[in-house]
Order: structure tokens, then C-alpha cells, then sequence
């Protein structure tokens, strides 16, 4: 087993420890195919009653996936490893979320993207002070994915649409209110939380040991939220910002100028469609993955990771403007995969 995870047998526990402090325990590809394994493994081994995962270091429980390699191969035209790594990807978030037994994550620092696809789809989630939690993937032209369309569609109003859009990071109050964790505890309690998880196996624990939540600023904004982004298109979006003279409504899009165009409408779109239909995790994951097959060849995939973090220029050259995202574009990037579709077996 790599160092870059610890997986291992305490008490009553099953424990998964990510551990790529340096990278902010950036996913990997093999990282996120031990935690399948070992899901697996451990779903009915009668010594383990609940999982818990966590990460090392205070920056970050993990700051998203390790995505170096997929812009390298989809620079080469090869767009098999990104697909690979996200069918596989995807299949674990839905073990986790579908899990037998509880798990219990602990997300401190950032917690962005694949970190949300292990740590948001936990039943028993704890944030502490430190936790700062998003779906950024707009801003690298992808969507929220790994799951994270599932739980933004759940947020109350249009506080999904908000997040996912923005890329606007929630602090422990925020999340517990955006439905993103259940349980606020000051993280200088973790270790003492732990302990008794492990000697107990009771997952309840970490309810019954949690302080007061903290204040939400989104919750103060839910009302302004729900009127700006209660628009069926981005053009109709944007047009309600513009007219907006909040401060609110122009940092709001000053946030959505700088992501890509395709992937904000292609977003809008996705929570349309889920809370349209039966919202569960694997509708969630198998819409996301249309974008995921496609992403790379027609979308500004591979020109987002280029700006954010292969030239660092933070100048990406996006394929459409705010308001001039043709629809056909949408619908195509969202059209079934027939025999390529995910599945879950």
C-alpha cells in the first residue's frame, strides 16, 4: 500500500487516512481505487463497525484530484485515463454514499471537489474551524462532479446553483447549512473523538459530542440567493446580476466571469435536470459523467487546467462568453453515452 493513504484496522474501526500533506491530499488515481478496495473488504467483516476517514496535515483534508496527468494525456489526444479515472472515481463516491455502515469523515482545511466526493458523501460529517469546503470545478472548466451535483440539487433553494456556479467556499456554519456536514466540533477535539469512535464502534457519538454550529453568512443571503438564481438559463442569469445594484450581486458576478461559460450552463442545467427527476446519488453520477466523457475533446477542460495550474497564467481563453452559450452545446454535452454510460456493477 502507498504512503499517499494509510489504511488500517483500529478498534472498532476501519480507518482511512489520506496522507499527501504537501499536495493538500490531492486524490490520486491508485488512492482512490484502495479506498474502493477497501470498501469492499470491509463491508461485511463483522470486527469493523464503522469507517472513518481523515487526512494528515491542518492545510486540507483533500483539496480536490490529482489532475496533472489527465491534462497531460488529453494534451497527447488520449482521453481514456481522465475517463477511467473518473468511471472509477464515481463508483466509489456511490459505495460511500450507499455504505452498509456508518462512516464518519473529518474535514478540516480545504475540502474541494474529490475531497467532497469522499468526505460529503459520508453519514456522520464533521467540519471544525478551519474547514473552508467547494465545488471549484467551474473555474477549470469542468462541472461539479463526484457527486456534488446530488448534493448541491439538495441545498435548500438555490443555494446549489449558488455554490456550484461560484465556486464559493463555506465555511463550517455554511456547510452545515448548505447540507455539505452534519456536525461542527472544534477540531482541537478530533483526536478525543476519534478515540472513542474507534473504542466504541458508535458513530452517534459524533452528534452527541458536537458543539453549537456557527453562524451562516449564506443563510443571512438565502433570500437574495434564491431571487438572482431563480433563472432557467445563464443569459437570463447574468441579465439579473447585471440589473442587481447589491454589492452582493456584482461580486456574485464578478465570481461567474471568471469561470467558463459551458460549464456554468452546462451546471445550471445538470441541478435543473436532478431536481426535475428522482434525486439520488447514482442519477447524480451517471449525468456527470456525460460532461466527464466529453469534457476533455469538447469542452475547456484541458484550457482550465492549462490557466490554474500547467502556465499559471490565470488567463484562460474559454470557447463561449456569459451570454452567448449556445443551448445546442448544452444539450449536446449532457446527451446519454449509450453503451459508454456508468454503471455501477
Amino acid at each position: 500500500m502507498s504512503d499517499d493513504i494509510l489504511i488500517r484496522r483500529d478498534g472498532r474501526a476501519g480507518r482511512i487516512t489520506l496522507n499527501r500533506p504537501k499536495a493538500l491530499n490531492a486524490l490520486t488515481y491508485e488512492m482512490c481505487l484502495a479506498v474502493a478496495a477497501v470498501l469492499e473488504n470491509w463491508r461485511r467483516d463483522d470486527g469493523i463497525d464503522l469507517l472513518i476517514l481523515d487526512a494528515t496535515g491542518d492545510k486540507a483534508f483533500c483539496a480536490g484530484g490529482d489532475i496533472a496527468e489527465m491534462h497531460r494525456s488529453g494534451m497527447d489526444g488520449d482521453y481514456d485515463f481522465g475517463r477511467r479515472f473518473w468511471r472509477d472515481e464515481y463508483r466509489m463516491n456511490a459505495a460511500l454514499a450507499e455504505y452498509p455502515k456508518p462512516v464518519v469523515s473529518l474535514m478540516q482545511g480545504f475540502t474541494m471537489g474529490g475531497g467532497v466526493g469522499l468526505g460529503g458523501h459520508a453519514s456522520h460529517r464533521v467540519v471544525g474551524e478551519s474547514s473552508r469546503i467547494s465545488m471549484p470545478e467551474c473555474g477549470i472548466g469542468f462541472v461539479p462532479d463526484v457527486g456534488g451535483s446530488y448534493l448541491l440539487a439538495r441545498a435548500p433553494g438555490r443555494l446549489g446553483e449558488y455554490l456550484g456556479m461560484t465556486a464559493a467556499r463555506m465555511g463550517p456554519g455554511d456547510a452545515i447549512h448548505a447540507g455539505f456536514a452534519d456536525s461542527f466540533l472544534p477540531e482541537a477535539d478530533w483526536p478525543d473523538l476519534i478515540a472513542e469512535l474507534t473504542r466504541t464502534g458508535n458513530a452517534s457519538i459524533t452528534a452527541t459530542a458536537a458543539s453549537p454550529t456557527p453562524a451562516s453568512p449564506l443563510a443571512a443571503q438565502q433570500a437574495r440567493i434564491d431571487r438572482l438564481f431563480d433563472h432557467g438559463d445563464l443569459a437570463g442569469l447574468v441579465n439579473a446580476l447585471q440589473k442587481d445594484d447589491s454589492d452582493f450581486a456584482a461580486d456574485t458576478l464578478k465570481s461567474l466571469s471568471r469561470n467558463a461559460p459551458l460549464s456554468l450552463a452546462v451546471t445550471l442545467e445538470m441541478l435543473r435536470r436532478l431536481r426535475a427527476g428522482a434525486l439520488r446519488i447514482r442519477s447524480a453520477l451517471e449525468l456527470e459523467f456525460r460532461v466527464s466523457w466529453r469534457i476533455m475533446e469538447h469542452g475547456d477542460f484541458l484550457e482550465g487546467i492549462r490557466a490554474a495550474i500547467i502556465d499559471k497564467d490565470r488567463n484562460p481563453r474559454w470557447r463561449y462568453g456569459l451570454s452567448d452559450v449556445p443551448a445546442d452545446a448544452v444539450t449536446q454535452m449532457l446527451a446519454p453515452l449509450g453503451q459508454h454510460t456508468l454503471n455501477f456493477e
